[in-house]
């Protein structure tokens, strides 16, 4: 490459939480999920389980994916027990890289969008009311994408720590235009919702299957292992459904899943190709597991976009 081919490259942006935060949509993170998802399931989106690797005391983690011939790239978190970046590195099918997004923001959205694909294709169209488990980034960002898809009339938000939970009404009141409000505990978070999201890092179940109404989709995206679980199994032995972003991923935990029940792939959902919701009264559950290369789908759409600048 000669020195003015080289200058005349353009240079791989890098964006931030701030720019994530700022530029982003929630409808247009839905699209980008939703077509990472039957992308995956058609096999034209590579999305293997991830990846660890050990340094010492630490571990980096590396979700991989893209497009054969096409865009790819990978994200990558570690272990430290403190907060710490991730990065999503993104090239083009030239073999350019595009750039970088770094922060928190883009794999908790991402993660958000993922269900509110699945809410998309499994909660009952006319969903008024939504109970959140959690108040942490995770439950925010699924909230977030949630509107993409659904107006809720009321949300109840239940965290053990009351000072939590107030900021967590606020905020989505504030920024969401939501009605809503804090409860003093999960059973009346969850009792006769609509649409359930349980968002913790509790390795025990944080709510009763009997809590659950018939009717109810629930999304779960804490722990999901045989040995730790927000869910509890009786409510996946309930559902009508059991479906997932990656259940290839679901089977490459080193413990077994929590539930024995067989995962419907939420792409094929999506595209038609597997049933969903049957009946009115149904319960159906998405199991979150980190679709890989959706947030490369994602990354991808955000760096090549003339309306998201650099910060």
């Amino acid at each position: 490459m000669s020195p003015r081919e080289d200058a005349s490259r353009e240079r791989p942006r890098l964006l931030t939480d701030a720019d994530v935060r700022t530029g982003l949509r929630a409808d247009v993170a839905l699209e980008a999920a939703t077509r990472a998802l039957v992308d995956a399931f058609h096999g034209t989106l590579a999305a293997p389980p991830r990846l660890h690797a050990q340094i010492g005391e630490q571990s980096l983690a590396f979700t991989v994916g893209g497009y054969s011939g096409g865009t790819l790239g990978f994200r990558v978190y570690g272990s430290w027990s403190a907060e710490s970046d991730q990065a999503v590195l993104v090239w083009d099918s030239d073999g350019r890289l595009c750039g970088a997004v770094v922060g928190w923001e883009l794999g908790a959205r991402r993660t958000g969008a993922l269900g509110a694909a699945a809410a998309s294709a499994l909660a009952r169209p006319a969903s008024e009311t939504v109970g959140i488990v959690g108040s942490g980034r995770q439950a925010w960002a699924q909230l977030w994408a949630l509107t993409a898809v659904v107006l809720p009339r009321e949300v109840r938000v239940f965290s053990p720590t009351g000072e939590h939970r107030d900021r967590f009404a606020d905020r989505s009141a504030r920024e969401l235009q939501l009605p809503s409000r804090p409860v003093p505990s999960a059973k009346e978070a969850v009792a006769d919702a609509d649409i359930v999201i349980l968002a913790t890092t509790s390795q025990t179940p944080v709510v009763d299957p009997g809590w659950i109404s018939e009717g109810t989709h629930v999304t779960t995206v804490g722990p999901k292992t045989i040995e730790a679980h927000e869910t509890p199994p009786g409510l996946a032995a309930r559902a009508g459904v059991v479906a997932s972003d990656s259940p290839d991923q679901a089977g490459a935990y080193g413990d077994a899943f929590f539930t024995d029940r067989p995962l419907t792939h939420l792409g094929a959902v999506l595209a038609g190709e597997a049933p969903g919701r049957r009946m009115d009264d149904e319960i159906t559950l998405f199991c979150s597991t980190g679709l890989a290369g959706s947030e490369v789908v994602l990354a991808s759409l955000l760096l090549t976009s003339g309306s998201i600048r650099a910060g």
